[in-house]
């Protein structure tokens, strides 16, 4: 692999991430994806650098439409290389120092599915450093060959750079090694550590474990790890996948488990709904648009809407997912983080500290959830088209007398002055009638509307909402209020919409790229810290607690449907339409 050109390296790993600590005021401390881009010629287009790193426009009166539409073309056009260079904050032609990305749990799915090719696209797009390793860990037996053999097979290349694929595919699989052992033995990990030395080459070794195993063993395999196979000279950083743990106690053991082989800061959380492009653009959205911001409160906001739904079941995979249900695996973690981000107030810089602490002020303010304020569910066996899908409990990895439920909705208030009495609504499920992710913002009705009387006794087709639609199909879209052209007085409802696909030629990173990167750079603000996930485990633990205890017997559902009818009274309680199911939708 030809090696980058000097404008990929901003900084070194360390005294990038220390200045961005110490001067949150200058050009250094704001993530470098916030940073105009740079242009073909690695100079950042019409903007002058000042000696303390603040940053003056130069840009000149556009002249003409022909210089408006190349001004345009060059912003969309940007090559994804030179995004990286905004990205990147490590000094990626440092000959001095590598990173060795150890993924623990190689054979497994989520490591086939998403880490390696995740890897594989960073690699692609220029965004790692020149001396860089990754190596699989895991249990089976296997060859170098046979784990590259095993990850090409899911690999692949950006849509719109596929000529050089199979040229890019093979430089990054000779950079990929596997080595067998166990996850409790410190004696493999050794073994490991020697083969991490001989391809780090007496350079400075930066060492980062992605933890792509089930979290029983999580503290086993961290405590090899730091034991037998930390770098002895640059950082070493674990990536842990959710869940983690399944309570406020059992939470609260792994942290202190992982505790006692790393510091906090050696620790990311990973949540990967944090990483999806919608998700990290809302903070986008309400504080660099003056529109938004003002309007941010309970005085002009009637209700939030955040709603998961799959249109599949478990299909063979219920074992696991009997151990948890849909609320430890998509509401406590997913969901309440995307509320958290929504409803933090102005942070004071883009430090992650300083929007993680924004965040838990938001988690502890939340008032504690009630069982009347939750309705769960489970979706049954139906036929529809002479094709019949199978219920929760007809999986076979799960109990027929299972309980677990695969759809909850709840009711949360956040008691604090911006949002009292303002209903957050949460509703998540699989085998529905529809697969998505998206937040709906439903604004107050108009006081004194004049136009009420074209609106009929439905006001609620005449109220204000606010889509961003996390997945699939990115969008963000506000339905308002519009004439009908014509001579007669005719309303109707529009979208003001910017649709991703037809808006950015460029495809959309995994949320695990972006994840990926960040932990390699250091940076923390997609992560979760201990606190905010203590504050979220206190939210949820009473209340699945007493479902448990008291066997709660969730309304079933037909597969395929659109849930229980009980989310729509829990809803009407509050005096709130479900978005998703309007008649528009």
């Amino acid at each position: 692999m030809s090696t980058l050109s000097s404008s990929h390296c901003s900084a070194s790993y360390s005294s990038t991430s220390n200045a961005r600590r110490q001067r949150s005021t200058k050009l250094s401390s704001i993530p470098k994806r916030f940073v105009p881009v740079k242009s073909a010629r690695n100079s950042y287009q019409n903007v002058v650098l000042l000696q303390d790193g603040a940053v003056s426009s130069t840009m000149a009166p556009i002249e003409n439409d022909s210089t408006l539409k190349k001004l345009k073309d060059g912003l969309l056009s940007a090559t994804s290389s030179e995004e990286c260079e905004d990205v990147v904050g490590f000094d990626s032609n440092d000959k001095n120092s590598t990173v060795s990305i150890t993924v623990v749990g190689a054979s497994g799915d989520l490591a086939k599915k998403k880490i390696f090719p995740a890897l594989f696209a960073l690699f692609y797009e220029d965004c790692l450093p020149e001396h860089f390793t990754v190596f699989g860990y895991a249990r089976s037996k296997m060859t170098d060959a046979e784990l590259r053999n095993m990850v090409s097979k899911t690999l692949t290349c950006r849509i719109d750079k596929r000529e050089n694929c199979g040229e890019k595919m093979e430089q990054f699989l000779k950079r990929c090694f596997y080595h067998s052992g166990q996850y409790d033995s410190e004696d493999n990990f050794t073994e490991l550590d020697k083969k991490l030395k001989e391809h780090e080459a007496g350079r400075v070794s930066n060492r980062l474990f992605y933890l792509s195993i089930p979290p029983n063993i999580f503290i086993d395999a961290v405590k090899c790890a730091s034991l037998s196979a930390s770098s002895a000279n640059g950082w070493t950083r674990v990536i842990v996948e959710k869940p983690f743990g399944r309570d406020s106690e059992s939470s609260a053991a792994l942290t202190n488990g992982l505790k006692q082989y790393l510091a906090e800061d050696q620790i990311f959380r990973i949540d990967h709904y944090l990483g999806k492009e919608l998700v990290e653009n809302l903070s986008v959205l309400r504080f660099s648009n003056l529109i938004f911001e003002p309007l941010w409160s309970r005085q002009y906001i009637r209700n939030v809407q955040f709603i998961f739904s799959e249109d599949f079941g478990t299909e063979g995979r219920g074992g696991y997912f009997d151990n948890y249900g849909i609320i430890r695996d998509i509401m406590q973690n997913h969901l309440l983080q995307i509320l958290a981000l929504f409803a933090m107030e102005t942070p004071v810089s883009l430090d992650a500290e300083d929007i993680r602490n924004e965040k838990v002020k938001v988690l502890r303010s939340m008032r504690p959830l009630q069982l009347e304020d939750v309705v769960i569910g489970q979706y049954k066996s139906h036929t529809k088209g002479g094709v019949t899908y199978p219920a929760y409990t007809d999986d076979k990895t799960v109990p027929k007398d299972s309980l677990t439920p695969t759809f909850a909705a709840a009711a949360l208030f956040i008691d604090n002055a911006r949002w009292d009495g303002v209903p957050f609504l949460m509703k998540a499920g699989k085998a529905l009638h529809t697969k998505g992710a998206e937040i709906r913002v439903q604004f107050r009705h108009v006081p004194g509307n004049l136009y009420n009387r074209n609106f009929g006794t439905d006001l609620d087709r005449a109220t204000n909402e606010l889509v961003i639609r996390v997945q699939p199909d990115e969008a963000i879209y506000l339905k308002i209020n519009n004439k009908v052209p014509g001579l007669g007085m005719r309303l109707d409802r529009s979208n003001l919409n910017l649709h991703y696909a037809a808006r950015y030629s460029k495809e959309i990173p995994d949320a695990y790229e972006r994840l990926l990167l960040d932990a390699i750079e250091g940076e923390r603000r997609l992560f979760i810290r201990s606190d905010e996930l203590d504050a979220a485990w206190a939210l949820f633990t009473p209340l699945l607690k007493e479902l448990e205890e008291k066997k709660i017997i969730p309304e079933y559902y037909p597969h395929g449907s659109r849930g229980p009818v009980g989310a729509h009274y829990l809803a009407a309680r509050y005096n709130v339409r479900w978005g998703d199911l309007s008649v528009e939708q």
